[in-house]
């Protein structure tokens, strides 16, 4: 009699493919959170090198980050002025007005640009200007991101980053701005694309969107908008 085989259990097989499936999900999101988390580390260091402050909002309107300008200017610790907590800095006097333009921004989703007097480490209350751009993560709103200058002096040539500028740097992605910080610093596309774990490639083809998107056409024009945004020193 001839030896009868049996088929392979269908159902096994299917169960051990499916998790399989399932495993290679979970490790897709474990790189794709990987790859955030250390998109946003590069995106804090090179926020605490600016010279000028800088901060970011959710789409509630409450702040989640501050450079290290902001914080050395306040003598605060990151946790004492997110959420609302910066509000306590503002002169009481200007507090309403300041909230109120800030809330408005948000609920219409434009920027804003306001001065107000803002109490430094030493006690001393010194006029900032703070101009903010909203947000996107692809179509949907992720909130605010900002610069503030002491412009206390500016009739001694206080610096001001300039208002269009900082629209357009902050309207570029996230990964364009980082690659926008390196080169304007004075790093090569490779130096930059090595500094991001990117390739080459990646990093000009995101040089070539930043001049696109800045309306300019070679690289000291793009420089300059990054010092006037005040991602950089002059």
């Amino acid at each position: 009699m001839a030896e009868t085989k049996m088929a392979p259990d269908l159902s096994d097989e299917t169960r051990a493919l499916r998790e399989r499936v399932s495993q290679l999900e979970n490790e897709l999101l474990r790189q794709k959170h990987d790859l955030g988390r250390t998109s946003e580390e590069t995106f804090r260091a090179l926020a605490d090198a600016a010279p000028v402050m800088i901060w970011v909002a959710g789409p509630d309107g409450l702040c989640t980050f501050f450079n290290k300008a902001w914080l050395e200017f306040r003598g605060k610790r990151m946790e004492e002025e997110i959420g609302n907590g910066w509000v306590e800095g503002v002169h009481p006097e200007d507090r309403d007005l300041c909230l109120a333009t800030y809330l408005k921004s948000l609920s219409v989703r434009q920027p804003f640009r306001m001065e107000y007097r803002l109490r430094r480490a030493d006690g001393e209350y010194r006029w900032v200007e703070d101009t903010g751009v909203p947000r996107h993560d692809g179509e949907a709103f992720s909130g605010f991101m900002g610069s503030a200058a002491d412009v206390s002096g500016r009739k001694g040539g206080a610096f001001t980053p300039d208002e269009q500028a900082v629209r357009l740097v902050f309207s570029l992605t996230e990964r364009e701005r980082q690659v926008l910080v390196l080169i304007a610093e004075g790093k090569s596309t490779k130096q930059t694309a090595e500094r991001l774990g990117i390739s080459y490639k990646t990093a000009d083809s995101h040089r070539s969107r930043i001049l696109e998107k800045l309306g300019v056409h070679e690289t000291a024009s793009m420089v300059r908008y990054a010092i006037r945004a005040g991602l950089v020193s002059p």
